[in-house]
């Protein structure tokens, strides 16, 4: 049996992964790709905090029915895999008559995963603030609204930091999930210059084009913790 000759196996990987003319060829659909996944996790994210925010303001008035309401919305999204979610609304919805673009169904749900899971983590840093600091507000004679929005919430979020920031990115990475419905994200763009050039060389690319997008989203997050952890003596 002949050895495979080292050169020879490093020609073969370049061939596979790293072709110079299908890079070039396909460098400016990956450039639309990272775009679009751009496009969709800046929004989702703004949007899935703000909402998160938002339910956790309103559970935290204590009414029955709307924090049951806001429970069982949490409790769906988390349990929901995001694709079944995907499908369901973007297969399902027309047979109705109502049709969505697919960029919109992969913002809307990732949108109510990452608020849903926002939601439980706010809450938990408003119940982690202790009830002295809700007594000492009051008694200065701030009101219930002024003493969640000025006292407690700052608190809350400092706390929550840590936990929302890697939640957020999980979520933001999930933009994958919309080549199943011809979103034209990384991911598309590059399983559809594969499965035209027979190369893994255009996935490679998109592989890439994910580090270089999201390894400064991690050290961000990673700064943003240590920046608004609290100072300890």
């Amino acid at each position: 049996m002949s050895e495979v000759v080292p050169d020879t196996m490093w020609d073969r990987f370049v061939e596979t992964f790293f072709r110079p003319d299908l890079i070039a060829e396909y460098a400016g659909a990956i450039g639309k790709g990272v775009i679009v996944t751009c496009e969709i996790a800046v929004l989702v994210v703004f949007c899935g905090i703000a909402l998160g925010m938002t339910l956790a303001i309103l559970r935290s008035y204590r009414n029955k029915v709307l924090s049951a309401l806001i429970v069982i919305f949490v409790d769906l999204m988390r349990s929901l895999p995001p694709l079944v979610l995907i499908l369901l609304i973007y297969f399902g919805l027309p047979t109705v008559g109502i049709t969505l673009s697919g960029f919109f169904v992969l913002w809307l749900v990732l949108t109510l995963v990452l608020g849903a899971f926002a939601e439980e983590i706010f809450w938990a840093g408003i119940l982690s603030v202790r009830k002295g600091q809700w007594e000492a507000a009051r008694s200065t004679g701030l009101g219930f609204n002024q003493t969640l929005i000025y006292v407690v919430i700052p608190q809350a979020v400092r706390m929550t930091v840590a936990p929302l920031t890697n939640r957020t990115i999980a979520i933001t990475k999930n933009t994958a999930l919309g080549t199943v419905i011809g979103v034209g994200e990384i991911l598309n763009q590059a399983s559809t210059a594969q499965s035209f050039s027979g190369s893994a060389t255009p996935l490679m690319m998109g592989a890439i084009a994910y580090i270089l997008l999201f390894i400064p989203v991690v050290a961000v997050g990673r700064w943003i913790e240590t920046r608004f952890q609290w100072r300890r003596a």
